[in-house]
């Protein structure tokens, strides 16, 4: 029988005690002690895997303070990779007071609610290590152990709360005589909402603060971990911490630890029966590149692959879309001007973007410049690395969308965008030229809308036709009926009164080859309309008065012919 699948599980303890398949990355664990970072700030895109890797380092290094505890967490390495790695680094096992901390909740809609889920989330770790300072109450000071109690109650004060992290440590370090492990997940959860939000600043003078006291002069440290999507600047959250390692996707080391490999992927599929659906797989969920190694999304090929074992046919989708914060990508599309639309166009349809790296950046930095935008949207894993170079004594990128699943990200966004764009705009202009017959004055309308809009559809004749299709929708007075999609060899576009005694219009499309052919064309589209009889549907139905309109684009050029019956 085959084992289920993790989806949304990220316990450690969960997946393995229960019997959900587990693609097997303890080495990283080895790569980390090896490695002997004493502060790690690990920067991968949303559910790569981020969380899970947290909760096997806890469950790893945790001395619970319970002998049979312990045991129970030694269990759960059974047959892993890293029991075959040497007894050197088993002997780390359950050695470490662990702080595994994760700031998620903290999504919220001002600096109050978010501090108070920070502040809770604080005192459930503070409370599940409580047994440990009772027991040793008489080697903590006084007033470290009533500190203790006062965040682990939820009585303390902001300011103590922001010194919280190291007093853990101390106390620890007081009860047990060993070193902290402190584990910090999605890190930059609350700095992303905080600028969307409007209370950045507050929020980045809290993090620093509590960031600051457990990991710049904390002597009770052994070591830390840290994880989130973005590599945020020194200078906002991590001053003067010198002993920082950043690991971001650019990196070699630890590259296939977060995400599976190719290796990884045909193995689960091999095991699950579904092999044959590997091409439609990677097409849609691989293509990414952290260090040198080829990455997947483990997300979208867990969720993919719980479809295939219902159904070996299962079509694939965009599950990625649902769980990480496309805010960034939102943000992108309203500020976009012509240049930056010209190059989400680009990238659209499949070519490349060179951009310089900027290593370490904050969200009020995103607008600076257009560099900054296109560095958020590579570490956030909306673009990856084709290639890079140094020149200039800078780092350089080919970077690109990765996959079919991401560009479909983008392709919804903007579909959205559009559609609320043109349902604030007012199309009376445009409608009014349509029943007056005035194709000049049609096509410097169109014109001006394409100039704010972005093409999304690997065919140009699909864009164009959907942006036509979507502005002509939105008048009360008329029903638009989009023939394309019925593949019936009729127009592409009808227009026309809920009345039969009302106005209908005939549309055909056409996309010219150059600037040059696009009056002709335009012609040829209203040509095709007699040639063809399309008139013959709305007259069929009972409409008297029917005109008709060819319209050719090229770019972000309009040209539109009339002509009457």
């Amino acid at each position: 029988m085959k084992k289920p699948l993790p989806i949304g599980v990220d316990s450690f303890e969960d997946v393995i005690r229960t019997g959900y398949y587990y693609v097997d990355k303890t080495i990283f664990i080895k790569e980390l002690l090896d490695l002997k970072g004493k502060v790690n700030l690990f920067t991968r895109p949303r559910r790569f895997g981020k969380t899970l890797n947290l909760s096997m380092l806890r469950y790893f290094f945790e001395d619970t303070g319970d002998a049979g505890s312990n045991e129970k967490n030694k269990e759960l390495f059974h047959d892993l990779k890293i029991t075959e790695a040497g007894e050197a680094y088993l002997e780390q096992m359950g050695q470490y007071p662990v702080l595994n901390l994760t700031l998620k909740s903290a999504k919220q809609e001002d600096f109050g609610k978010a501090y108070y889920m920070i502040q809770k989330a604080v005192a459930v770790e503070f409370e599940r290590h409580r047994s440990i300072v009772e027991r040793q109450r008489e080697r903590i000071a006084q007033k470290d152990y009533e500190g203790y109690f006062a965040i682990a109650e939820e009585r303390a004060t902001e300011a103590e709360v922001r010194n919280a992290l190291q007093l853990f440590s101390r106390c620890m370090y007081a009860a047990t005589g060993k070193k902290t492990v402190l584990l910090i997940d999605e890190y930059d959860v609350p700095l992303e909402n905080a600028y969307f939000r409007g209370f950045y600043e507050e929020m980045v003078d809290f993090i620093r603060a509590l960031f600051e006291s457990a990991l710049k002069t904390n002597e009770c440290l052994q070591f830390a971990v840290i994880t989130g999507c973005l590599r945020i600047s020194r200078e906002s959250i991590f001053t003067g911490l010198n002993h920082l390692r950043i690991i971001s996707v650019m990196d070699k080391n630890y590259s296939e630890h977060f995400g599976f490999t190719e290796a990884e992927v045909r193995k689960l599929m091999e095991d699950y029966g579904a092999g044959s659906r590997f091409a439609t797989m990677r097409e849609w969920y691989d293509g990414y590149c952290f260090g040198d190694t080829e990455v997947y999304n483990p997300w979208s090929v867990i969720n993919f692959l719980y479809d295939l074992r219902a159904d070996l046919g299962a079509f694939p989708r965009p599950y990625w879309i649902n769980t990480s914060s496309n805010d960034i990508i939102k943000d992108l599309i309203l500020r976009a001007d012509r240049e930056t639309k010209e190059q989400i166009e680009a990238l659209l349809h499949g070519e490349i973007l060179d951009i310089q790296v900027h290593e370490e950046v904050t969200y009020g930095d995103m607008h600076s410049n257009g560099e900054n935008l296109w560095n958020f949207l590579y570490f956030t894993g909306y673009l990856t690395k084709e290639s890079a170079y140094f020149e200039e004594s800078a780092i350089h990128l080919k970077a690109r969308i990765p996959n079919t699943e991401v560009k479909t990200i983008y392709q919804t966004t903007i579909k959205n965008w559009m559609k609320d764009k043109f349902e604030k705009a007012d199309f009376r202009d445009l409608y009014r030229a349509m029943e007056e017959g005035d194709a000049a004055r049609m096509g410097e309308i169109l014109s001006e809308q394409l100039f704010g809009t972005i093409s999304f559809y690997d065919s140009a004749e699909n864009f164009y036709h959907g942006f036509l299709a979507g502005v002509l929708s939105q008048s009360e007075n008329y029903l638009v009926k989009s023939n394309r999609e019925s593949g019936n060899g009729r127009s592409d576009l009808m227009v026309k009164s809920p009345s039969l005694r009302g106005r209908s219009f005939v549309v055909e499309v056409k996309v010219s080859d150059s600037i040059d052919d696009l009056e002709a064309d335009a012609q040829a589209a209203l040509q095709q309309i007699y040639d063809r009889r399309y008139m013959e549907e709305l007259r069929t139905e009972g409409y008297k008065k029917i005109d008709c309109f060819g319209v050719a684009f090229y770019r972000k050029d309009c040209e539109v012919r009339f002509g009457g019956e």
